[in-house]
């Protein structure tokens, strides 16, 4: 068995989703393989060589993958998809974007959002917001998975050796074409990527006062999040939104401050190693899954935290 892993990158770097991927496709047994897409993509590409646990990287050269448009990129993991017994891709926007059509098309069923490896054809994933795991067995030939990024470990960036080759390019589709993209500009770090995440929620009163995290954030080196309810009200920018609508984060430290816990919003964090919860309501959901729970009204107690951190 041979595995496909639809790599994640920005034309000239790997993104990390793409590391647990690997971790996830070798668990499958076999080899694992690695299809860059992109335009002037050689850099990544050789990044993805020395990902530990890849025997093999093709990279696919045209000025119509510069974007990572799904349905190029689906149609290049097609060309090749007869040498593979499964082809996986990160859960995130990217891959939720293109293994849909990957699986239509090889009409085969997609295995979404697993989070565990039992067997070569066997494969658990949260259900009911994370409230109960689905273990989902298949029988197709081509098994097309999207992998949750938090339920396994990244492969080390650096150790393997993998020859790289170069494909000829299906051609563009001519489908869809790349308008523009606005990106919100932060020196804190990726929300998906961050070890420390302080996130906050309705019980911030306003976008204005979401301030008052920046220095608590500011000081841990953390990326800043914020639940549905937040983002809805208009107080933060969606890219922060952590949640089952939002993004799924697994950092080593995740604050929620003025977070009352709703199950969409559990559902995106409730992995992280360690949990702290700030609010003023003792019967606030969040504190079912807080490792460390404080009791107080945020605007009082976030001001004291930052003072204690010096």
């Amino acid at each position: 068995m041979v595995a496909l892993v639809i790599a994640e990158h920005d034309n000239a770097s790997i993104k990390g989703s793409t590391l647990n991927t690997v971790t996830a496709a070798a668990q499958c047994g076999g080899e694992v393989h690695v299809l860059v897409a992109g335009a002037n993509a050689a850099a990544a590409a050789e990044q993805a060589a020395q990902i530990a646990g890849v025997s093999k990287v093709l990279l696919a050269d045209a000025a119509y993958f510069a974007d990572g448009l799904a349905e190029n990129v689906a149609e290049q993991a097609l060309a090749v998809a007869g040498s593979y017994s499964h082809i996986l891709a990160p859960a995130t926007a990217f891959g939720k974007n293109v293994l849909p059509r990957v699986a239509a098309k090889l009409d085969v069923a997609q295995i979404s959002e697993i989070t565990k490896v039992d067997a070569p054809d066997t494969f658990e994933r949260p259900i009911y917001a994370g409230n109960a795991i689905a273990t989902v067995q298949s029988s197709d030939k081509v098994k097309v998975i999207t992998v949750r990024s938090t339920g396994f470990d990244a492969a080390a960036a650096t150790g393997g050796s993998a020859a790289v080759e170069k494909l000829s390019p299906v051609g563009d589709s001519g489908k869809s074409s790349f308008v523009g993209r606005e990106m919100a500009k932060s020196d804190r770090p990726e929300l998906t990527a961050a070890k420390i995440i302080v996130s906050g929620g309705r019980g911030m009163g306003s976008g204005e006062n979401f301030k008052i995290l920046e220095p608590l954030a500011d000081k841990l080196g953390a990326a800043m999040g914020a639940s549905r309810a937040a983002v809805d009200a208009g107080f933060v920018p969606n890219d922060w939104q952590v949640g089952q609508t939002g993004k799924i984060v697994a950092p080593q430290l995740y604050i929620a401050v003025g977070i009352s816990g709703a199950i969409q919003h559990l559902a995106g964090m409730k992995d992280s190693k360690t949990i702290v919860a700030i609010n003023k309501d003792p019967e606030a959901p969040i504190f079912s899954v807080a490792d460390y729970g404080l009791v107080g009204d945020l605007f009082e107690v976030v001001p004291e935290l930052v003072k204690e951190l010096g």
